[in-house]
């Protein structure tokens, strides 16, 4: 969810009784210090930090650049979990955050990526299916996918792509998933930083109206699903600039979105919005409303408990 996910949708995400994750890619080591540590005085919950693995490399060693190194050991020693996703499971990520004292999340989309990530010492493994919004990883759908990865690995796994709604949640978890991850639904909740314009799209949509596509490559090459109409919006658009963005840890200084350029769209996003990528999963048809994120877990956990109880029996 990139800078959509900030420190107070994951500290009211926590509040609830889940996991809360932050989004961190690129950010520097004094915000993610300064986040990490305010979140623990917004919390009792637990909490996590998310990092995508283009904005941990160097693009010429291919390694983990060492600017970043130190951001991950901050994460690691301020936060229970230390997730990463798109990239192949790094053995000297998962020393770093281990030495940190935090538990180690590698977000997959094949049963192979899985197996890689238990073998170099992950905790958990996040399986995520075609369906989900964002950047995709797989290239099946989610059901699929956690047929493979469930009897791949014996490290839990956590379910993602898709899930929006108590019965979604109870059909994973009916397949041995041990946890679900959540992200369309929370972009539009109370306590979220998506831009009002992106959360109307959202409760507006169905599952029908988002796309797997490539189409918001600008700055990164990959597979995404987003709202089809702000695919048709940025076809229409004359320039190569769409608007302007505020990144959380500088505040002072606007940085230009261009044309099909992947990034979150907060509410420090300005320009012709409905041009930017409006990240969605095919669980937008779970989004009805801005509920707060308590009302959110209430209504997934407990639809998904009503469903499931009777299996119990």
């Amino acid at each position: 969810m990139g800078d959509v996910s900030s420190p107070r949708l994951a500290a009211a995400v926590a509040d609830a009784g889940a996991l809360g994750m932050v989004g961190l890619t690129n950010a520097p080591l004094s915000y993610v210090e300064e986040s990490l540590d305010e979140m623990r005085k917004m919390t009792s919950g637990v909490f996590g930090a998310n990092f995508l693995i283009p904005g941990l490399v160097d693009d010429a060693t291919g390694k983990v650049d060492p600017e970043f190194a130190g951001v991950v050991e901050a994460a690691a020693s301020r936060a229970r979990v230390v997730d990463f996703f798109y990239g192949d499971p790094d053995p000297a990520l998962v020393d770093a955050v281990h030495g940190g004292g935090a538990l180690v999340s590698w977000q997959v989309g094949s049963r192979d990526e899985a197996k890689a990530a238990e073998r170099v010492g992950c905790d958990l493994i996040v399986a995520q299916g075609t369906e989900a919004g964002g950047h995709v990883r797989g290239k099946i759908g989610l059901l699929a996918l956690l047929g493979q990865v469930l009897d791949s690995v014996r490290v839990p796994v956590v379910a993602a792509g898709g899930i929006g709604t108590g019965r979604a949640m109870a059909a994973v978890l009916a397949t041995g998933a041990s946890a679900v991850r959540v992200g369309t639904r929370f972009a539009a909740a109370a306590e979220s930083e998506a831009h009002p314009r992106y959360v109307q799209r959202l409760i507006a949509a169905e599952a029908k109206d988002t796309v797997l596509t490539e189409a918001f490559s600008t700055g990164w090459n990959a597979p995404h699903r987003v709202l089809r109409s702000s695919v048709e919006a940025a076809e229409r658009f004359s320039g190569d600039v769409v608007g302007e963005r505020i990144r959380p840890w500088a505040p002072d200084e606007r940085v230009p979105v261009r044309r099909f350029q992947s990034t979150g769209v907060t509410k420090a996003s300005y320009g012709t919005i409905d041009a930017m990528s409006f990240f969605a999963g095919e669980s937008v048809d779970g989004v009805k409303d801005v509920l707060s994120v308590a009302e959110i877990v209430r209504e997934l956990a407990g639809g998904a408990e009503n469903l499931l109880r009777p299996m119990r029996k």
